[in-house]
């Protein structure tokens, strides 16, 4: 009985890693995204369409790249292997729209890849499997006539930043360090440029 449970699991699991996600970039390695090394994953679509979004292109529910979590893991192992990248930060869009993130974020968690989370969402909205797995949330939808001038990366005073776990509680600096403040400028071959860091 217990070797069919292990079966059934494994199973499960390799369903699970062909489950797709959305994606509209990636930044393989960046420093611009949150504490360490990490990758950067922008989703496509948000049903928020906070007025002033610094990722307008990022907000129509449309196809981009629809890949499996698979690839994506591969992505990351590969970028942990070639730059030593400790995590990775999920942007948009709106992340928690994707049908399948509490798996993606599941399986990184196994794999102990740091993630950080920026949602317009409150976090008592998302998904508790998502909740679950990641280590930092910022939440609450941007709000241009209210502009954080002290945090880097956040974009107004209302979005707070919620510690999960304790693996970035003594990193909360990086948002308040200036000399983090700011951009890389990137290339994707099926998108083009696009801006990462803060762009406000």
């Amino acid at each position: 009985m217990e070797k069919f449970v292990l079966k059934q699991r494994k199973m499960d699991s390799l369903l699970d890693l062909n489950k797709k996600v959305n994606v509209a970039y990636i930044n393989t390695c960046t420093e611009t995204e949150g504490p360490y090394k990490r990758v950067g994953i922008w989703f496509q679509g948000c049903d928020i369409l906070c007025k002033g979004c610094c990722n307008p292109d990022l907000q129509p529910l449309v196809p981009r790249h629809i890949i499996t979590i698979k690839k994506v893991i591969d992505i990351i192992l590969d970028s942990k292997a070639d730059n030593g990248i400790e995590g990775v930060t999920l942007l948009g869009g709106e992340p928690t729209l994707q049908d399948n993130l509490g798996i993606l974020c599941g399986e990184l968690k196994n794999l102990d890849i740091g993630i950080i989370l920026f949602t317009g969402k409150r976090i008592d909205e998302i998904d508790e499997k998502i909740r679950n797995a990641v280590d930092l949330i910022i939440d609450g939808s941007f709000e241009p006539d209210n502009l954080e001038n002290e945090r880097n990366l956040i974009g107004s005073k209302n979005q707070i930043i919620h510690l999960i776990t304790e693996r970035y509680s003594g990193d909360l600096q990086w948002f308040y360090d200036k000399r983090n403040k700011k951009i890389e400028i990137n290339y994707d071959e099926g998108s083009g440029f696009f801006i990462s860091g803060d762009v406000i």
